[in-house]
């Protein structure tokens, strides 16, 4: 099956493509989000996509919204595609197992990253200066190891082609309002840390991952978008788990390397072999099956 890159919905209204999703308005209360095939490194889109991965994304952020609504409520209304509205149906070859139908609600323009280990930029960091998004830690800290508690280190929403900036946590309530600031700070530590013991009991290591939210009318806060895929989070296996080095991974470190070890710029998209489509789309799929005990229905 050829991999889904972009859909065209002539009765849904477009109001943006992201990196990987194209999201639309169904009606006043309600957006769709569609995953789509295409995937992205160093924030830049490869050129082809991973057939199915956008299926696989979007079982993944159903699973968790599931096991995490007790912790905070999250912006699904459903994924079933014969519960959509008739103007979605329409386009099922192209929506149907990777849309989401969701509240319409008011986006909070910070990324909330967890981090539970130091590694990629948070390891240069530290090596650096002793510290994580200017947080102090303790010296003599090793790559891969356990913070002493997992830190909220927030980050700015970049345009696509641009590079999301990683800010010191105090920074956020001038963005956000101290409200809003404290809360998403507080709810994003509850959500990794009960994500993060559920994944070590079946063998991934949840080394960080990022969070979104929105407000309704109300103001009460929501999780929306994706939630810990390995798009957006580092899955780490238990299994080879070692201190003082990096790890094998189950999400999109493994096409990083790949770019690295190709010299890549980081400012063009390029065409991905064969080879590491298949072991990209191998690697999301163990950890889903790892994650949820059985296979994904792509």
């Amino acid at each position: 099956m050829a991999a889904v890159v972009t859909t065209t919905c002539p009765d849904l209204e477009l109001i943006a493509r992201g990196k990987v999703r194209d999201l639309y308005r169904v009606d006043q209360h309600s957006l769709l989000f569609v995953a789509t095939d295409r995937i992205s490194a160093f924030d830049v889109i490869m050129n082809n996509g991973i057939a199915n991965k956008g299926k696989l994304l979007t079982e993944i952020s159903v699973f968790w919204f599931s096991y995490l609504k007790d912790v905070l409520p999250n912006h699904l209304i459903t994924a079933d595609f014969e519960e959509m509205p008739e103007k979605v149906k329409q386009y099922r070859d192209q929506l149907e197992g990777r849309s989401m139908l969701v509240k319409s609600l008011r986006v909070l323009p910070i990324e909330s990253i967890v981090r539970g280990y130091i590694t990629g930029s948070a390891w240069k960091e530290y090596q650096q200066k002793g510290t994580v998004c200017d947080i102090s830690l303790p010296a003599g800290m090793k790559e891969s190891e356990a913070f002493p508690e997992p830190l909220w280190t927030p980050s700015t929403k970049a345009e696509i082609g641009d590079h999301d900036e990683n800010i010191h946590p105090s920074k956020a309530a001038a963005i956000l309002g101290e409200k809003h600031a404290a809360e998403m700070a507080r709810v994003s530590l509850e959500l990794y840390t009960k994500a993060r013991d559920f994944a070590l009991e079946r063998g991934i290591i949840i080394a960080d991952t990022k969070f979104e939210f929105g407000v309704d009318e109300n103001d009460t806060l929501y999780l929306i978008d994706e939630v810990l895929t390995p798009d957006s989070s580092r899955f780490w296996p238990a299994s080879s788990y070692k201190l003082g080095t990096g790890q094998d991974s189950f999400d999109k470190q493994y096409l990083r390397n790949y770019l690295e070890s190709i010299g890549f710029d980081k400012s063009t998209g390029i065409t991905l072999p064969e080879d590491v489509v298949v072991n990209t789309m191998a690697k999301y799929q163990e950890a889903y099956k790892l994650l949820t005990g059985k296979d994904a229905q792509l």
